[in-house]
């Protein structure tokens, strides 16, 4: 390929992770039982990510590789394609050729994303990226197609997450994943607990610089206690609170509580239509800023209410539709 033709490839690559959908739960499924992914869309999953790494033993991956290969042919091939659930995989890390393989045996029509563990610095991400780019080429897909998720488990990954996150136009679900005895707390040495307050502030640091790189779509995890769903709705909500909009999970009966969490409710959704039409009516009044229940509001709160009702499918409705709404 010339350069031209790369480097055109390339910006139009630059655009795709703006315009990816969020997602508020993505659900790991090990990559042996692909007959599980049924029981992911019936729990209402935004996305299943196969699991190819801790999931599958050493002597299982190649034949969990061409059982996920499988899946990922039988949904492009589906001919529902309406709301369908997204697909990714968790690789393992692209340490040696047989990673690149591994990326070649599955990027393919109906892979929506690759999960990348053990990221350690912004390079490990440009090799994942070229890596996936010629693989988009060798299947015909569009240049950034394949989208890329980061895992930050490592304490350097971690501190690097701004330039991780700058690394790749195809990122736009990085965040910060604290579960209790994993990789994560095993490199950053923190004593986990229910409430989060020892990961607060690393999940506070990675999602701005995951916010500052342009990552239109964080998102946290993860909650291990399978029934224990007050927990996991206490985690979902201080993440959700941090500014995070979806969570991994690693059990069906979590994806309700998830899903629930990181979707507005429908009051929060009418407020922001007749906050929106409140400042609309005092802007056509010549007036910038406007007491909206007993705060005052401007364009600034305007601008985030319509990018929550543009987010979640909601029509802005025009002020003229809307009753007045008094202080």
């Amino acid at each position: 390929m010339s350069s031209e033709a790369s480097s055109a490839r390339r910006a139009e690559a630059d655009t795709r992770a703006v315009d990816r959908p969020p997602l508020r739960s993505l659900l790991f499924v090990p990559g042996t039982r692909t007959d599980w992914l049924p029981k992911a869309r019936a729990a209402g999953a935004d996305a299943a990510v196969l699991d190819l790494e801790d999931a599958v033993p050493a002597s299982g991956k190649l034949a969990a590789r061409a059982q996920v290969a499988d899946a990922i042919a039988r949904t492009a091939a589906a001919t529902d394609q309406a709301g369908r659930m997204a697909l990714f995989v968790r690789v393992n890390p692209l340490d040696s050729w047989v990673g690149a393989e591994e990326l070649r045996a599955i990027v393919r029509p109906g892979l929506t994303g690759i999960v990348l563990p053990k990221v350690r610095s912004a390079q490990d991400v440009k090799l994942a990226d070229r890596l996936l780019d010629w693989c988009e080429q060798e299947q015909g897909l569009s240049p950034g197609r394949v989208a890329l998720v980061p895992l930050l488990e490592t304490a350097r990954g971690l501190r690097e997450a701004y330039d991780i996150a700058q690394a790749a136009s195809r990122i736009a679900y990085l965040g910060a994943l604290t579960a209790p005895g994993g990789d994560v707390e095993r490199a950053v040495g923190y004593r986990w607990s229910p409430e989060g307050t020892e990961t607060v502030a690393l999940r506070s640091r990675v999602l701005l610089d995951a916010r500052a790189a342009g990552v239109p779509h964080p998102v946290s995890g993860l909650w291990t206690r399978i029934s224990d769903l007050p927990g996991l709705r206490a985690l979902a909500e201080q993440n959700r609170s941090l500014g995070y909009e979806g969570m991994m999970a690693i059990h069906p009966s979590h994806v309700p509580v998830i899903n629930e969490v990181f979707s507005p409710r429908p009051d929060e959704l009418a407020r922001c239509a007749e906050l929106i039409a409140a400042v609309e009516a005092a802007q056509g009044d010549g007036t910038g800023a406007v007491a909206f229940q007993g705060e005052m509001v401007d364009e600034a709160m305007a601008a985030t209410a319509r990018l929550v009702l543009e987010r979640h499918g909601t029509p802005i409705r025009l002020a003229e539709e809307l009753p007045p709404s008094g202080p």
